[in-house]
């Protein structure tokens, strides 16, 4: 080991007095710092608490648009299965009336 590690520090040497006013500021220093944060958190809290509304009302309007998409969809599928069945029907209406002019 170097001869220089067996000193002592130089903030051991100092007063306790000036120890003490060192720790004092680097305290508040630590408290203003945490202060700020805490006031950053705190904004960014009620923004979070704002955007949570308006996702609360955003999904219900979702909701509604669901809805009415399931509406439409319903709609267009009882009339696409009316036309599918009619022509169903029709060709085999004609099937049959083919069978009886063979016959």
């Amino acid at each position: 080991m170097s001869a220089s590690s067996h000193r002592p520090s130089t903030s051991s040497l100092s007063h306790p007095s000036t120890s003490a006013s060192a720790s004092t500021i680097n305290r508040n220093r630590q408290y203003t710092h945490l202060h700020a944060q805490l006031a950053q958190l705190n904004a960014h809290l009620a923004d979070m608490e704002n955007l949570v509304g308006m996702t609360a009302v955003q999904a219900e309007y979702v909701r509604g648009l669901g809805g009415w998409w399931g509406g439409g969809f319903m709609a267009a599928s009882k009339i696409l299965g009316e036309e599918s069945a009619n022509a169903a029907g029709a060709g085999a209406a004609a099937g049959e009336k083919e069978k009886g002019k063979q016959k």
